[in-house]
């Protein structure tokens, strides 16, 4: 009984791993895995079957099962049997690091093994090493996968261009993919040469084009969104070449293709942002949004998460969200201490809250913990000691910079701003420390005599004749042909030594060979002359108006000014006479005094004088209007008194009679008027 049960057991496992066999070769993974788990649960611990389980959890995509399968069975599943696959898992998992550890703690090293170990390098950006590593896999493998490891290798080439800026050696790579020239295009972006990467990039653009027309069955929008990757880089070249219309162009039409790349995505967004700068800020806002898109931070480089990161920091600062801005900065110093740019922006926040003196402490604290950066960092405090108005100061701060205490751009700001001051002596002495320095180390280079020229002209500009000489006199002597600088030269003995001036003079050319080269015409018809010659095509007749009419405006003489009646030729006069009397320094204003009779004591502002005229009550001509003390009212008085009209009603004797129409007289002319 015991034999015949091992021998039906036997023959269930070799039906079941039948059973795997067949689903693997058709790729059905999910019932490859149930037979899985019957065989490993008569024996479980079938390496061979928990090897085929993670196999198949890989091939579905559930990474996590995967590694809760090796994790559990770590005695079994040694890293020489299972390195790849558990490296892998990690990988997928975005688990770069214990990638790497689980690779290098693997004895047997497969080829596979090497091809995870040159995209973990490439992820963690250890180029260097991820350059060898391919190296070794291209030299040593034939297979139909060369292409793809020469394309791999191209990506870590243009990497190290772009991030590094290193200059790898020249592996001769045949660009017959898009894929290797997209990847040359991205080098050749690092190393500043935009102008062929553009034209690199249109071959790539080609190249694809031709490569996706064999399927019918895409459509025009499939297309764009396979060349998206291509266009993108394009408008990042333009964008780097000044073009920022033709780009935001080109960046506007990948977002509406909403490409499934979300690092192309986010990379297009923060893009878009840097045009915008303080302006379309909403639109920024929006872009944000992509650029901060889950899962992007294992799409992109470092560089260019810092860069997204750095964005969003200044646009808080233009959106006025000045904690959220300080927040930021602080977050990125954090993680970055040596780095330059969070402290520029905490800077520049400070500045638009007016509190400049913090800005300024804050740079000289950086300058002074990284002095690596204290060259930008003074530049920057001088710029601010300038927004000041701190001339004086800002000049200190940039003679402070030692190592560009003699590039010709530091001279020309510092002669500038001494000029601004009236300084005339110190910016001389800057010309003199620069040109001794550069007698020192480069005499004679072409820096060296812009130097010189300059502080002659300088010199000769501010009436310093004799501190010109030294200067005209080296400048001449290297080149003797040059004759305006004589001509300097000998302007500036006039005034010293008349006589070595009359010893140079000799060397001028003689006037006859001195010929003008000028075209009178062009001259005469140049905005600035003041003759201008008359077209021929005018009429004679024309022309004689014009004359007359000018002889008219010559005898015009301009009449006298007349003068005042009482003008007194003995009498200097007033010199505020043009200003308003209110305006004149003896003015004292009206006097106020007491009138007798005061407006607005009578009925609607009359005087008393004039109300007792016409009070009618103070007349004796009027009649009372009411019955004095003492009157009896009786009989017909009394019944006429209620018929008297009061002195206001009553019209005056005779008015009736005197008013007389005024008769209008008639026109002469008849009747009709005209």
């Amino acid at each position: 009984m015991a034999s015949s049960g091992v021998a039906a057991g036997s023959a269930s496992l070799a039906s079941l791993w039948s059973d795997v066999n067949k689903a693997g070769q058709n790729g059905d993974y999910t019932r490859a895995l149930k037979s899985l788990t019957k065989i490993l649960q008569v024996a479980k611990d079938d390496v061979t079957a928990l090897h085929c389980k993670v196999v198949c959890f890989i091939q579905n995509g559930n990474f996590k099962e995967a590694l809760n399968v090796i994790h559990t069975n770590t005695k079994t599943l040694t890293s020489d049997v299972i390195g790849f696959e558990k490296a892998y898992c990690e990988y997928r998992l975005n688990r770069i690091e214990s990638a790497l550890k689980t690779i290098e703690s693997t004895s047997q090293v497969s080829d596979k093994l090497k091809e995870l170990h040159g995209q973990v390098l490439y992820r963690l950006e250890r180029y260097t090493e991820c350059l060898s590593v391919y190296r070794d896999i291209i030299r040593n493998s034939q297979d139909d996968y060369d292409e793809e490891r020469k394309t791999n290798l191209s990506a870590v080439v243009a990497a190290m261009s772009l991030w590094d800026k290193e200059t790898p050696e020249n592996f001769d790579l045949q660009e017959t993919t898009y894929e290797l020239c997209y990847n040359r295009a991205c080098s050749l972006v690092g190393h500043g040469k935009l102008k062929e990467a553009m034209k690199k990039l249109r071959e790539a653009e080609e190249l694809c084009r031709q490569s996706i027309s064999e399927d019918t069955d895409l459509t025009e929008e499939d297309i764009e969104a396979e060349l998206a990757i291509i266009h993108g880089q394009m408008a990042c070249v333009l964008q780097m070449q000044g073009k920022t219309e033709d780009a935001l162009q080109l960046y506007n039409q990948i977002i509406k293709l909403k490409p499934t790349d979300i690092g192309l995505l986010a990379v297009v967004a923060n893009n878009i942002i840097t045009i915008n700068k303080d302006q379309n800020v909403f639109d920024s806002k929006k872009k944000v949004k992509l650029a901060s898109a889950e899962g992007v931070e294992h799409k992109l480089s470092k560089n260019q998460l810092q860069a997204i990161e750095f964005n969003k920091a200044l646009l808080s600062m233009y959106t006025n969200q000045a904690e959220q801005c300080r927040k930021l900065a602080i977050g990125l110093q954090a993680q970055n201490p040596e780095h330059l740019l969070p402290v520029l922006i905490q800077a520049a926040q400070l500045c638009r809250e007016k509190q400049h003196s913090k800005a300024v402490d804050l740079l000289q604290d950086f300058s002074d913990q990284h002095p690596m950066n204290a060259a930008q960092i003074k530049l920057t405090m001088a710029q601010l000691k300038l927004a000041q108005g701190n001339v004086t100061k800002a000049c200190m701060i940039l003679k402070s910079i030692k190592e560009l205490e003699h590039k010709p751009g530091m001279v020309s700001a510092l002669v500038t701003m001494h000029s601004h001051d009236e300084d005339i002596d110190s910016a001389i002495e800057v010309f003199s420390q620069a040109i001794s320095w550069y007698q020192e180390n480069q005499a004679n280079s072409l820096t060296h005599l812009s130097l010189i020229r300059e502080a002659a002209n300088f010199k000769l500009k501010h009436g310093r004749k004799k501190e010109a000489i030294n200067d005209l006199e080296q400048l001449w002597k290297q080149n003797p042909k040059d004759t305006h600088t004589l001509a300097q030269l000998i302007s500036a003995y006039s005034l010293v030594d008349a006589e070595k001036a009359k010893v140079l003079s000799k060397h001028l050319p003689p006037s006859d060979t001195m010929t003008l080269k000028v075209d009178v015409d062009a001259l005469e018809n140049s905005t600035g002359a003041t003759f201008i010659r008359k077209k021929a095509t005018k009429v004679a007749g024309e022309q004689a108006k014009l004359q007359g009419q000018v002889e008219l405006k010559k005898k015009k003489k301009k009449k006298k000014g007349k003068l005042p009646k009482n003008y007194d030729p003995k009498v200097t006069p007033d010199p505020e006479r043009w200003l308003p009397m209110r305006e004149r320094s003896y003015y004292r204003g009206k006097k106020k005094g007491k009138k007798k009779d005061q407006i607005g004591k009578g009925t609607q502002g009359a005087t008393a004088a004039a109300t007792a005229e016409f009070d009618a009550s103070k007349t004796a001509s009027s009649p009372p209007t009411s019955p004095r003390p003492g009157m009896a009212a009786s009989g017909p008085a009394a019944a006429s008194s209620s018929n008297v009209v009061p002195p206001r009603h009553q019209k005056p004797v005779g008015a009736g009679g005197t008013k007389k129409k005024q008769q209008q007289k008639k026109k002469k002319g008849g009747k009709s008027g005209w």
